[in-house]
Protein backbone atom coordinates (compact mmCIF):
# COMPACT_ATOMS: atom_id res chain seq x y z
CA UNK A 1 0.00 0.00 0.00
CA UNK A 2 1.21 3.50 -0.74
CA UNK A 3 1.16 6.40 1.70
CA UNK A 4 -1.63 8.12 -0.26
CA UNK A 5 -3.74 4.95 -0.18
CA UNK A 6 -3.08 4.68 3.56
CA UNK A 7 -4.28 8.26 4.11
CA UNK A 8 -7.51 7.51 2.26
CA UNK A 9 -8.04 4.38 4.36
CA UNK A 10 -7.47 6.00 7.74
CA UNK A 11 -9.54 9.10 6.92
CA UNK A 12 -12.39 6.87 5.74
CA UNK A 13 -12.25 5.19 9.16
CA UNK A 14 -12.09 8.50 11.09
CA UNK A 15 -8.46 8.13 12.16
CA UNK A 16 -6.29 11.26 12.53
CA UNK A 17 -3.29 12.02 10.33
CA UNK A 18 -0.40 9.67 11.12
CA UNK A 19 2.91 10.31 12.82
CA UNK A 20 6.26 8.80 11.85
CA UNK A 21 7.56 6.18 14.31
CA UNK A 22 11.11 4.80 14.19
CA UNK A 23 12.49 1.87 16.19
CA UNK A 24 16.13 0.74 16.27
CA UNK A 25 17.47 -2.48 14.77
CA UNK A 26 17.19 -5.72 16.72
CA UNK A 27 15.28 -4.19 19.61
CA UNK A 28 11.92 -5.05 21.14
CA UNK A 29 9.15 -4.03 23.47
CA UNK A 30 7.79 -6.58 25.91
CA UNK A 31 4.07 -7.05 26.53
CA UNK A 32 2.23 -3.74 26.66
CA UNK A 33 -0.93 -2.04 25.42
CA UNK A 34 -1.98 1.42 24.29
CA UNK A 35 -4.95 3.58 25.33
CA UNK A 36 -5.83 4.05 21.65
CA UNK A 37 -6.47 2.07 18.46
CA UNK A 38 -3.65 1.98 15.89
CA UNK A 39 -3.51 1.62 12.12
CA UNK A 40 0.03 1.74 10.77
CA UNK A 41 1.83 1.55 7.42
CA UNK A 42 5.38 0.13 7.39
CA UNK A 43 7.66 2.19 5.13
CA UNK A 44 11.11 0.70 5.96
CA UNK A 45 12.45 -2.39 7.69
CA UNK A 46 10.22 -4.85 9.49
CA UNK A 47 8.23 -5.29 12.67
CA UNK A 48 7.01 -8.49 14.30
CA UNK A 49 3.91 -8.19 16.45
CA UNK A 50 2.82 -10.97 18.78
CA UNK A 51 -0.78 -11.08 20.00
CA UNK A 52 -2.04 -13.99 22.11
CA UNK A 53 0.98 -16.08 21.09
CA UNK A 54 0.46 -15.47 17.36
CA UNK A 55 3.39 -13.74 15.63
CA UNK A 56 2.96 -11.70 12.45
CA UNK A 57 5.73 -9.96 10.52
CA UNK A 58 5.10 -6.77 8.56
CA UNK A 59 7.36 -5.29 5.86
CA UNK A 60 7.38 -2.22 3.63
CA UNK A 61 3.89 -1.59 2.26
CA UNK A 62 2.13 -3.72 4.88
CA UNK A 63 -0.48 -2.37 7.27
CA UNK A 64 -0.99 -3.54 10.83
CA UNK A 65 -3.71 -2.71 13.30
CA UNK A 66 -3.92 -2.86 17.07
CA UNK A 67 -7.15 -2.54 18.99
CA UNK A 68 -7.69 -0.28 21.98
CA UNK A 69 -5.84 -1.73 25.01
CA UNK A 70 -4.78 -4.85 23.05
CA UNK A 71 -1.82 -6.48 24.78
CA UNK A 72 1.00 -7.25 22.37
CA UNK A 73 4.77 -7.60 21.99
CA UNK A 74 6.89 -5.93 19.30
CA UNK A 75 10.30 -6.75 17.86
CA UNK A 76 12.19 -5.05 15.04
CA UNK A 77 14.35 -6.50 12.28
CA UNK A 78 18.03 -6.08 11.51
CA UNK A 79 17.32 -2.73 9.82
CA UNK A 80 14.93 -1.50 12.50
CA UNK A 81 11.57 -0.19 11.34
CA UNK A 82 9.90 3.03 10.26
CA UNK A 83 6.15 3.28 10.03
CA UNK A 84 3.37 5.83 9.91
CA UNK A 85 0.97 5.30 12.80
CA UNK A 86 -2.47 6.79 13.17
CA UNK A 87 -3.76 6.64 16.71
CA UNK A 88 -7.49 6.94 17.36
CA UNK A 89 -8.67 7.55 20.88
CA UNK A 90 -12.17 6.16 21.32
CA UNK A 91 -14.50 6.85 24.17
Amino acid sequence: MTYDEFLILIRKNNFPDPILVEQPANSRLDAHSHPFEVKALVIEGSIQIEIDGVKSIYHKGDIFQLLLDQTHKESYGSSGVKYYASRKITQ
